[in-house]
Formats: structure tokens, C-alpha cells, sequence
């Protein structure tokens, strides 16, 4: 579940492409028991995307379970091949989040993928439901209980979480009382029920996909439920499948990835060449840790007036703002910048743009509702209240980095709704057709977790493991022969014949 320029979690979309924007209601016009018209491509391209890139609305069914009920429309794009002879079929990017935007990734990266592949595919994305061009959700928060620092239940600086069991509380009760069918409807299950769909109005048998973050779950839900769908199928920065936790477990995990990732930044703040840019923290990487430690126990206790009137620099938006840079190399800079100001009497930090305001209602929505309807988490009795305290109190003490967050109580102990679909258990069952693609040192999603899923899927998938740190990898991180692995298997087809290692 991500937070950066790649796998944006929890910033806010907008549709900026030329289709039609709906609003959380549902549309009458189509209903699933009908034929699937075909998609009226119109060009929609933007000055920072391909030139080539087209964009329609896809109906699918509000409710799968009332198949000739209201129908919804959902924002897809494509970038067709440059090269039809040497077109191959069609490859999907599957965007993060759960809140991240396929319409947007294709923008972003679909002539990377044209030169990358060849032209041997068109390049096509959906918004999934509640994000982007695709219809919205509300839970008509109160913008206090949208800010990121509050939506991640991150615990009070005593480490009480007497305050997240409230406004957990509070949030569920929002989204049961305003979220209605289409809140309902957010889950990965419905995600795959799309994007089957939208295969079908391509008139494709098979898809070729390219997964990343919470779109390796979606992609490997897919593959489990329709085997005999997939083509090459690529899933970059994954996490552990169990579908006793769903994202209760990819959250609980980054609290390891935290501390997986954080010794990256600390060799950059202590290196010497930090020093002429201003930046340098501390003469050894050792020391780095207990720096940042200590200044975020004293913003604990004495929160420091930042350029945002009203949003002071806390402890726990520090530690929200450590997170967010781990994801990327690029984000050192900016995140030293902040430490530093954070520690100088004189200076007033300037807060990173996700930190500064409150999430749109929409992204908040999306963001709590797919991870609550996916799985039942256990609900919030005194018992489990109690359980999740000590839990807390633990975590803070083997993992100070992300403070108890990770296995704090959030608004799905207090969800009214059970799960619709029963989640789906990632087996062996199927085409040996799955690459996997991970950084060593990921802060979102561990590598340890991710070999959760490798072991889950046998000898279905091979794994590439990246000597490297950060959130996402392929075309992402400038590793040339993690890149090549992907390339070379989205071409040809060929995999490593066992998992291996690419040198940083």
C-alpha cells in the first residue's frame, strides 16, 4: 500500500483525461445480462502522456450478484502498438492502492512499455471503482478524520490508542451510514470481475499484465480465478496472500519493511557528500537511527509550527513523512530537508503536500473500503481491544521506525458489512506463467512477505530478487538487469529457469 510518485496510495486522483467523470450514483442505461457493446475509443491524449493514448467508459455491473441490475461505467485507456506486425495481444497494467489509478499509470508509462516490449502490445488500464474517471464512493468524513496521519491509526505519543478506537469507530459509522451500494461494491473481487470484463470488450481470449503493489494481489487473484485467461503474467512489489488477513497482514508488514529500508537512508545522510548540499545528518550511518528517534519523541512532546497554518510538524506526521521517502531514492533529499528544519529552533518546516492538507473524501473512502470489504477483521470487542494494545506496545518496542502503527485498530473492526466474496487462497493451480519481481529491501512491501506469496504460487512463478531498496521495481528503479528479466519474459516468454538474484 503505496505512497510516492509510482504506487500513489493515498494522494489525490484526478481525471485529467477526456472521459466523461460520474458521480458515486449508479447509471440505468446498461445491464451486465446485456451484450458488451463496444468501447467508443476517443483520443484523450495529455502533454505528458503518449500521443496515441485513447480513453472510453466500460459498463460493468453495480452488484455481479444482480447481474441484470443498474450498471456503472468505468475510465479505461490504451496506447495500441506502434508496430502491428509485431503485435503479440494486450497487456494490462494492474495500478497500486488499493486508490491508485490505471488510467494515470498508462499515461505515465505507456511509451516506456511500447519501447520496452516493442510494440508487441497495446498498453491498456481501468480506473477500479472510486478512483480517477470511474465512479466515487463518500463517507462524508470530517476532514480531521482524513488527514493521513489519522487515517493510518498511528498511536497517541504515550502510545494510548484509546484516540484510534474512537475515530475508527467514528469512520466506520460514516461509511455504513453514506457509503451505500457503491462503497459496497469497492473489493479486489469486483476489481477482477472488471478487468474480465473489460478482456472481453477487447475481444482478447488472454491478457498479459503487469501488477504493482496492491495490483500484485488483484493480479494474483485473477490468475487464480481465471488461469486460463493469463498470458505473461509480471507481479512487481508483492506481499503475503493469506486470506485470513488480506491488507490486515500487508499493513502489519511494514513494520518490517520500515526497518528493512531505513539503513538505505541512513549510509545517504551520513555520507559525506550530504555535507556541501546541507544535508548531512550524522558523520556515521549508526548514528542516523537515534536522531531521528530522538527528534521525533521530542516533536512528540513539543509539536513545531510548520509553513501550513494550523498543521504543526508532530511526531507521528514525521514518521508519516520517513515512510512516504522510503519508497524512493529520489525522496532522501526532500525528507533531510524536513529533518533538518525539524531540528533547527529557527527554521519552520515546510510539510510535503500529502501531509499538509486532508486526503479528498473520495481517496479516503476507497482507500478504508477495499481493505475492509475484502476480508472480515476481527471486530472491536474489549478482548480484541485489549489484544491490539499490547500488540501495539509490542511493535513500538522491537520497531520504534513506525511506532505501533502497523498493528494499530483501524475502521475494519468496526465495519458493518461482511464480505460479499469469500477471499480467495493463492494456490499451485495453473500455467506456470507468473514472474515475480522484488526489491530486497522494500518498506511497503517486505521481501520476506513477499516470498509468502512465491511459496503460495510453487512452481507456477519464478521470483527476481533486486539488491536494491525503495517501492516498485521494473522501470523504476534504474536496475538494468531487473529490468531486462521483465522485458525478456514480456517478449519472448522465457523466465529464469530458477529464482534469482540481480546485483544492485
Amino acid at each position: 500500500m503505496k505512497t510516492n510518485r509510482r504506487t500513489l496510495t493515498f494522494a489525490a486522483l484526478t481525471a485529467t483525461v477526456a472521459v466523461t467523470t460520474l458521480t458515486g450514483a449508479a447509471t440505468p442505461p446498461a445491464h451486465a445480462g446485456d451484450s458488451l457493446p463496444a468501447l467508443d475509443w476517443k483520443p484523450c491524449a495529455r502533454a505528458d502522456g503518449p500521443a496515441a493514448q485513447e480513453c472510453a467508459e466500460l459498463p460493468v455491473p453495480l452488484d455481479y450478484r444482480a447481474p441484470d441490475g443498474p450498471s456503472i461505467s468505468l475510465a479505461v485507456t490504451r496506447v495500441r502498438s506502434d508496430r502491428p506486425s509485431a503485435r503479440r495481444g494486450t497487456l494490462l497494467v494492474i495500478p497500486g492502492g488499493p486508490g491508485s489509478s490505471g488510467v494515470q499509470r498508462v499515461t505515465q508509462k505507456g511509451e516506456e512499455l511500447l519501447r520496452e516490449t516493442g510494440g508487441r502490445y497495446d498498453i491498456v488500464g481501468l480506473d477500479p471503482r472510486g478512483v480517477g474517471g470511474s465512479p466515487k464512493a463518500s463517507c462524508e468524513l470530517a476532514p480531521e478524520d482524513r488527514d493521513l496521519v489519522n487515517l493510518r491509526s498511528w498511536p497517541a505519543a504515550d502510545g494510548s490508542i484509546t484516540g484510534n478506537v474512537e475515530r475508527s469507530r467514528r469512520t466506520a459509522e460514516a461509511c455504513a451510514r453514506n457509503g451505500g451500494a457503491m462503497l459496497r461494491g469497492l473489493t479486489t473481487a469486483n476489481e477482477v470481475r472488471d478487468i474480465d470484463r473489460f478482456r472481453q470488450a477487447l475481444g482478447e481470449e488472454k491478457l498479459s499484465a503487469w501488477g504493482t503493489s496492491y495490483g500484485t494481489y488483484v493480479g494474483a487473484v485473477y490468475a487464480q480465478k481465471y488461469p486460463g485467461r493469463t498470458d505473461r503474467w509480471v507481479l512487481d512489489s508483492n506481499d503475503d496472500p493469506d486470506p485470513s488477513r488480506g491488507a490486515r497482514g500487508w499493513l502489519a508488514n511494514m513494520a518490517v519493511g520500515t526497518e528493512d529500508r531505513f539503513p538505505d537512508f541512513a549510509r545517504w545522510a551520513a555520507d559525506p557528500a550530504r555535507e556541501a548540499e546541507g544535508l548531512r545528518l550524522a558523520e556515521r550511518a549508526e548514528d542516523v537511527r537515534p536522531w531521528v528517534l530522538a527528534l521525533a519523541a521530542r516533536l512528540d512532546r513539543e509539536p513545531k509550527e510548520s509553513t501550513t497554518p494550523g498543521v504543526p510538524l508532530t511526531g507521528n506526521r514525521l514518521r508519516q513523512a520517513l515512510q512516504n521517502a522510503l519508497y524512493d531514492d529520489d525522496f532522501f533529499a526532500p525528507l533531510a530537508t524536513l529533518l533538518r528544519a525539524a531540528a533547527d529552533a529557527s527554521a519552520k518546516p515546510v510539510l510535503p503536500a500529502a501531509l499538509a492538507q486532508p486526503l479528498p473524501d473520495p481517496d479516503a473512502a476507497v482507500t478504508i473500503a477495499v481493505i475492509c470489504n475484502d476480508v472480515r477483521w476481527p471486530a472491536a470487542d474489549p478482548a480484541y481491544r485489549r489484544a491490539v494494545a499490547r500488540a501495539v506496545a509490542e511493535d513500538r518496542a522491537e520497531h520504534p521506525l513506525s511506532a505501533g502503527m502497523p498493528r494499530n485498530i483501524t475502521p475494519c473492526s468496526f465495519w458493518k458489512d461482511a464480505p460479499a466474496d469469500r477471499p480467495a487462497r493463492i494456490t499451485d493451480e495453473g500455467p506456470s506463467n507468473i514472474l515475480m519481481i522484488q526489491n530486497l529491501r522494500d518498506p511497503a512491501t517486505p521481501y520476506s512477505a513477499a516470498m509468502k506469496m512465491r511459496r503460495a504460487f510453487g512452481d507456477r512463478a519464478r521470483m527476481v530478487a533486486v539488491d536494491h531498496g525503495g517501492h516498485g521495481v521494473y522501470l523504476g528503479n534504474g536496475n538494468a538487469c531487473g529490468d531486462r528479466a521483465v522485458t525478456t519474459f514480456l517478449t519472448t516468454g522465457v523466465r529464469p529457469e530458477r529464482d534469482t538474484l540481480c546485483p544492485n
